[in-house]
């Protein structure tokens, strides 16, 4: 694995390229890094597809001071990345909280970005109980807390080495100033990524587990996330959580293949 950089005006965003042929831009959610798509990776890869899996500004080997984690933010980090390997175009694959960002970056530079990909993406902000909002609150600040949250997502399929992942990911969290970008990442912003959606002229695939602890009815918020494209399919993926990249990655692979091809050609 080689990791690269590209330069922004407050720090740098690191990714790794992998395969050749139409590129495609992977952006993890909170608290994780590039490594959370080590499994679709190779899927990809191996359906002729150039893939760019990038470190969110703050998380893995970017940054990690920044004065905004906006996902308006990520989502000009992953059009730098699109240029920096020869300007694309790029279909963009963003889950949970990049799934904003990729609606900004699309939005913002439609002939760098042929499609987006939002999986387990949110529509409105979770509303929290005050007991809630504390363990949130708790699990934010604590790298190891934020591994025990981070189990909880893969109800049904585990990642044979995920024992091994979350190790690294924890350890990753305990370096300094490395969870205040994982709290960044959430923190309310306004414009919300729902008010760019309509802009969206490009393919859009919303993909959603049908398990994910993270939605009440994981069906009905990824066709509520549909609704808001001029342009857009939704797709459950049978048994999955919140990362189906992780956990379900053939059934992801072949939702995304067909969706790539046609993104492509459109």
């Amino acid at each position: 694995m080689t990791t690269s950089w590209v330069e922004r005006a407050a720090g740098r965003i690191a990714y790794e390229v992998h395969g050749q042929g139409p590129l495609v831009v992977l952006a993890h959610g909170m608290g994780e890094n590039r490594g959370s798509y080590r499994h679709l990776i190779p899927l990809l890869v191996a359906a002729g597809y150039q893939v760019a899996s990038v470190d969110v500004r703050g998380h893995g080997d970017s940054s990690a001071d920044w004065p905004s984690y906006a996902p308006v933010e990520v989502g000009g980090d992953l059009l730098a990345v699109v240029r920096e390997l020869g300007g694309g175009p790029a279909v963009l694959v963003g889950n949970s909280s990049s799934a904003a960002a990729v609606v900004f970056a699309a939005a913002d530079a439609p002939d760098l970005v042929n499609g987006i990909v939002l999986v387990g993406a949110f529509v409105n902000q979770p509303r929290l109980n005050p007991f809630l909002r504390l363990a949130q609150t708790v699990v934010l600040r604590s790298p190891r807390l934020f591994g025990l949250f981070h189990r909880t997502l893969f109800p049904v399929h585990r990642p044979t080495d995920d024992a091994q992942y979350r190790r690294q990911l924890v350890a990753a969290l305990r370096r300094p100033g490395r969870m205040a970008p994982v709290r960044g990442v959430i923190h309310p912003v306004r414009p919300h990524w729902t008010t760019r959606a309509p802009q969206v002229r490009q393919p859009v695939l919303v993909l959603m587990g049908t398990k994910d602890p993270d939605f009440p009815d994981p069906g009905a918020e990824a066709r509520a996330a549909r609704r808001l494209f001029p342009v857009a399919e939704a797709r459950m993926i049978t048994d999955a959580g919140h990362y189906p990249h992780a956990d379900r990655p053939e059934a992801m692979a072949a939702e995304l293949v067909g969706f790539l091809a046609a993104a492509n050609r459109a």
